[in-house]
C-alpha cells in the first residue's frame, strides 16, 4: 500500500468508470460563461465573423490536442495531473508549475464569480457581490461531495445545454440576417484573427493542469486512444460551440457586459429565450468553479507535503477548500468592474506559463518515459527523482525565455511582437523549444535504469 500521506493517488482497486465518463466532463467544462468570454476577443478587436470563427475553431482545436493528451496519465498512474510534474522538476522543483497551478484556479474562480454575480443581477435584480458570494457557497458544497458526483452533475448539465445550444444554433441559422461583410474573406486581419486563435488555443489548454484529476479513477486498461478521443472531443465541442455563441453576443450587442449579450442574443432567436439561455449557461458555471476548487485544494494540499507537512484527509481537504473560496472571492470583490475585461490578458499569461510545462510534462511522459514511472518514488522526498530536476528546470526557463520577444499583452508587447503588428505568436516558439532543451537534457539519462528502478519501487503496490 502506498501512504496515506500521497495526495490524490487511487489504488487499482478502487479504479471505477468507462472512458465515455469524460465526455460530459469536458463538454461542461467548457460550456458556461466564461466560455462565452473566450470567444468575444476577435470580434471586440473588429474581426468579422468568418474569420473570428476559424479562429475560434482553429485555437480550441489546437489547445484541445495537447489538454487531452494530458488525459491519458491519469488512467496509467492514478494521480492527479499537477502531482505527475515532480518527476520533470524533482518533489520541490514542482512548486514552480503548481504555484502557477494555484494562480489559475483562482483567477479563474474570480473571473467566474463576477460573471455569475453580472448574471444574477440581470436576472432577479439581486446584489452582484451578495449573488457572487452565494454562487460561491453553492460551488463549494459541490467541490466538497468530491469526484463522483461532480461527474453525476456534469452529465445531466450536459443534456440539458446541449437541448439549449442547439435550439440557438438552429434559430439563429433561421433568423439571424447578419451583413455580408461578417462573412467576407477579404475581411482578415492578422492581429485580431492571431489574439482570438492563441486566446482559444490557452483557454483550452488551460484544463490541462487539471485533467487527470477527472480520468484517474479509470481502469488502466482505457488506454491513451478512448482516454484522448472522449477528453479532445467532449473538450472542442463545448469549447468551440459555446465561443462561437459569445462571438455571435459580442456581435449582436457590442459594448454591453457579457450577460447582457447573451440575454439579447437568446431573446433576438426566440423571444423571451434569452433567461434560459443565459441560466443553463450559469448552472455550467457552478460545475467548473467546483472542479477548480477541487483542482486547487488537491494543489495546494501537494504543496504542503513538499515540505514534509501531513496535512491529509477530510478536515484538510475542507479547509483547503475554503482557503481557495476565500481567495477568489476576496479577488472578486475587490477588483474592478474591468476584472472581466481584462480577461484576454489573463489568457495570454496562462498560455506563457503553461507552454512551457505543457510540452515538458508530454514529451518526458510519450517520448522520454514513455509511461513508466513509479508512483512511490513520486511521493518520496529522497527518491529517484531528486528535490531539484535540473532538466526541466531548465528547459522551462528556455522555453519561457524563449517567448519573451513574442509576448503580446496590454501590459507587454515583445519586440518581434512589435514588428508583426502586435500579433501573438509565442506559442508556436515555446513548445518545439521547451521541449528539444528537454530531451537534449534527457540524453545523458539513463532510461533503462530509469525504469528499472521505478518497476522495482513499485512492486507490491495496489
Amino acid at each position: 500500500m502506498i501512504e496515506q500521506r500521497s495526495i490524490g493517488y487511487v489504488p487499482l482497486r478502487e479504479r471505477h468508470g468507462h472512458a465515455w465518463h469524460l465526455w460530459p466532463v469536458w463538454f461542461m467544462g467548457d460550456a458556461h460563461l466564461a466560455t462565452l468570454a473566450a470567444g468575444t476577443i476577435g470580434v471586440a478587436q473588429g474581426l468579422n465573423l468568418l474569420w473570428a470563427a476559424v479562429a475560434i475553431i482553429g485555437g480550441s482545436a489546437l489547445g484541445t490536442f495537447f489538454m487531452a493528451f494530458h488525459a491519458a496519465q491519469g488512467p496509467q498512474l492514478g494521480l492527479p495531473q499537477m502531482i505527475q510534474s515532480r518527476p520533470q522538476f524533482g518533489y520541490r522543483g514542482a512548486l514552480l508549475v503548481w504555484v502557477v497551478a494555484l494562480v489559475t484556479y483562482v483567477g479563474f474562480n474570480a473571473v467566474n464569480q463576477q460573471l455569475a454575480g453580472q448574471t444574477l443581477h440581470l436576472l432577479t435584480g439581486a446584489d452582484p457581490r451578495l449573488a457572487f458570494t452565494a454562487f460561491s457557497l453553492v460551488a463549494v458544497a459541490l467541490a466538497v461531495v468530491g469526484y463522483d458526483w461532480i461527474h453525476i452533475a456534469q452529465r445531466v448539465l450536459a443534456a440539458v445545454l446541449i437541448a439549449a445550444l442547439l435550439a440557438y444554433t438552429i434559430g439563429a441559422d433561421l433568423t439571424l440576417h447578419l451583413q455580408a461583410a461578417q462573412f467576407s474573406i477579404s475581411g482578415f486581419a492578422a492581429t485580431p484573427f492571431l489574439s482570438q486563435f492563441f486566446a482559444a488555443a490557452a483557454y483550452q489548454l488551460s484544463w490541462s493542469i487539471y485533467v487527470s484529476d477527472y480520468s484517474r479513477y479509470l481502469p488502466r486498461d482505457v488506454g491513451v486512444r478512448g482516454a484522448f478521443w472522449w477528453t479532445f472531443s467532449g473538450g472542442l465541442i463545448g469549447g468551440a460551440w459555446m465561443m462561437l455563441v459569445g462571438m455571435l453576443a459580442a456581435a449582436g450587442s457590442p459594448g454591453r457586459e457579457l450577460a447582457a449579450s447573451v440575454r439579447a442574443a437568446g431573446d433576438a432567436v426566440y423571444p423571451g429565450f434569452g433567461a434560459p439561455l443565459l441560466l443553463t449557461s450559469l448552472l455550467g458555471l457552478v460545475t467548473i468553479t467546483s472542479l477548480n476548487l477541487y483542482g486547487g485544494s488537491l494543489t495546494l494540499l501537494s504543496m504542503v507535503d513538499s515540505f514534509g507537512g501531513k496535512w491529509a484527509g477530510v478536515r484538510a481537504r475542507m479547509v483547503s477548500l475554503a482557503l481557495i473560496a476565500a481567495a477568489s472571492t476576496a479577488i472578486a470583490t475587490f477588483s474592478s468592474d474591468d476584472f472581466v475585461g481584462r480577461f484576454a490578458d489573463l489568457l495570454a499569461l496562462l498560455l506563457y506559463l503553461f507552454t512551457p510545462w505543457t510540452a515538458i510534462n508530454l514529451v518526458d511522459f510519450y517520448v522520454v518515459r514513455h509511461g513508466h514511472y513509479s508512483v512511490r518514488e513520486i511521493f518520496n522526498p529522497h527518491g529517484m527523482y531528486g528535490r531539484w530536476n535540473w532538466r526541466g528546470l531548465v528547459a522551462y526557463a528556455g522555453g519561457f525565455v524563449a517567448m519573451v520577444p513574442f509576448f503580446s499583452t496590454g501590459l507587454y508587447t515583445g519586440p518581434v511582437a512589435r514588428a508583426l503588428g502586435g500579433a501573438d505568436i509565442a506559442m508556436v516558439v515555446g513548445l518545439p523549444v521547451s521541449a528539444a532543451i528537454y530531451l537534449l537534457a534527457c540524453r545523458s539519462l539513463d532510461i533503462a535504469a530509469d525504469r528499472a528502478t521505478a518497476a522495482a519501487a513499485d512492486v507490491g503496490l495496489e
